[in-house]
This record gives C-alpha cells, sequence and structure tokens, in this order.
C-alpha cells in the first residue's frame, strides 16, 4: 500500500491510495547534491525518485544522497567512469532489483534499471543523447533497436502477473513539435530527428509493432507546448523558456489511466536550478 492521500476535488470528500513518482536527469550528482538536490530529496513528497545522468560510484556520493534517511536506492553505475550512471529511491523496499535489459553492449553503460514495488515495476532510463553523424548516433539507434523489443516483453509480463509499469526518464528525444520551442531549427539535430521520432511513436503504438504505452504528462497536458524539463545552459534559454520535453514518464495505460496530476518542477531562477533538467512529477490514484 502508499500513502494515502486526498481526492482531487475542491472538498476532500474521500480517501485514496497515493503513489507519487519523480524522475530528474541530475547532471551529475556530486554537483547535484551541492546545489541544492540533498534540499530537494528531504523535501520531496514522492515515494519514488529516479535519477539518470548520476555520473559516479555509490561510495563516491555525499551520505545524503548515497543512503538518506527513510529512502532504499539502488545505484546503478557505468563502468565507464564518471559517465551515464542511473539511480531509483523508493520509500518502500523493492521486492526485486534488474540492472540493464539483457543486452551485451549496454546492461554495463548505466543506463537502465528497474525495481518491483507493490503492484508496479518502475524504472529509470538515460537513453543515449546521439549526435548526427558521429559514432554516438549510431549507438542510440542501436540502443532504440533493442530496446523496443524489451519494452514489448516487459508490459507483456507485467500484464500476465497484474502488475502495470512505469519507465522514467531521459529519453532524449522529443516527439512533436510541442515538446520543444525552437522545433523548425532542430529537424536535423539528434533529439528530434524523423527516425528517432518515429521509433517513438512506436513505443507509444498499438499496433503489431507497437509497445503500447503511455507519455503520461502528455496525456494529462494534450493542448500544451511542453511543459519542458531541459534547457541548455548557453545563453537564456531558460529565462525564456527555450526547453525540450524529453523527460518522459512512459507507462501502461492502466497506471497512466489513474494519473491525477503530472507537472515539472521548474525552478523559480536560473541561479535556483541544481541541473540542466528539472524533476518530472507524476501522482496516482492506485
Amino acid at each position: 500500500m502508499w500513502r494515502e492521500g486526498c481526492g482531487p476535488r475542491p472538498v476532500c470528500r474521500y480517501r485514496a491510495l497515493v503513489l507519487t513518482v519523480t524522475s530528474v536527469n541530475v547532471n551529475g550528482l556530486r554537483a547535484a547534491a551541492k546545489k541544492g538536490f540533498a534540499e530537494w530529496l528531504a523535501g520531496t513528497s514522492a515515494d519514488v525518485v529516479c535519477l539518470q545522468e548520476v555520473r559516479a560510484e555509490a561510495h563516491q556520493l555525499p551520505d545524503e544522497v548515497r543512503e538518506p534517511e527513510g529512502w532504499h536506492v539502488t545505484h546503478v553505475p557505468s563502468t565507464a567512469k564518471g559517465r551515464a550512471g542511473v539511480a531509483v529511491y523508493s520509500r518502500r523496499k523493492s521486492e526485486a532489483v534488474r540492472a540493464g535489459f539483457g543486452s551485451e553492449e549496454f546492461d554495463g553503460t548505466g543506463r537502465y534499471v528497474e525495481v518491483d514495488l507493490p503492484g508496479v515495476t518502475v524504472a529509470s532510463l538515460y537513453l543515449p543523447s546521439g549526435e548526427v553523424g558521429t559514432e554516438r548516433q549510431e549507438e542510440k539507434y542501436r540502443f532504440m533497436a533493442e530496446f523496443l523489443p524489451y519494452l514489448q516483453a516487459l508490459k507483456e509480463r507485467a500484464a500476465f502477473d497484474g502488475r502495470d509499469v512505469l519507465v522514467c526518464g531521459d529519453w532524449n528525444i522529443a516527439h512533436q513539435e510541442a515538446d520543444l520551442k525552437n522545433w523548425k531549427g532542430n529537424k536535423k539535430n539528434s533529439g528530434f530527428l524523423p527516425e528517432e521520432r518515429d521509433w517513438l511513436g512506436r513505443v507509444y503504438g498499438d499496433g503489431s509493432d507497437g509497445a503500447g504505452y503511455v507519455d503520461v504528462v502528455r496525456a494529462m497536458h494534450p493542448e500544451q507546448e511542453g511543459p519542458y524539463s531541459w534547457w541548455s545552459y548557453r545563453g537564456r534559454a531558460f529565462d525564456n523558456d527555450t526547453g525540450w520535453r524529453i523527460d518522459l514518464l512512459v507507462g501502461t495505460p492502466r497506471l497512466a489511466g489513474k494519473c491525477v496530476k503530472a507537472y515539472v518542477e521548474r525552478a523559480a531562477s536560473h541561479a535556483e536550478r541544481w541541473s540542466d533538467h528539472a524533476p518530472v512529477t507524476a501522482v496516482f490514484e492506485v
């Protein structure tokens, strides 16, 4: 069971079990901890927090983020020191943990971990960012090619077990024009390439080659531009809200249908940011 919360009405007339999940790319957890992440973690109401781009092994982290009071933590670093790395913080101890998704190439790169919690599998994903015309883009395509069948199989296994799935993370793809401010200027850049957008469409697709997941935040904000979750440190991107919506919470339809609130925890000012990404949070009545 999760925390008991008030139903989404002007006057609270019933109580419901609430699951709150947050995902954020911390852009280096040691640096983020010095800039305000530890204080944010201490104050969050989330039940589960998924981190990406941790870029550190557990023993390198300060105590307040390595083993914070009240949290069970799973760290999955990359074998390449100082790169990638994902983590899951949960108020409840997980029933099972799986690092990687059965990929010979990618399981040691610190890009995926999933934990089983009561009734739901929650995963933290850091999909490669890519760069057009380089090996990094080819690496991204190889990851995508292996990961989609895994997502399909994960959803099928979860359905068989009566569970839901929520894959949280930095997907490094903006799906539609509404998902980045300067979409016209990024048509030929990694993150908004037709091949990448088509692939993400298959993650959401229901056909024979689709995985049938739901973009939880977009489902809650179907007509909105954004809400953006990443802004370059260059220029005045944050101040002008020239951002990208690439930090996604992607869930099975039954779980997505239980979402009652989804939002980006955008910092009040540029100076108060502890990452170039902002936390993305969804609240579910389960």
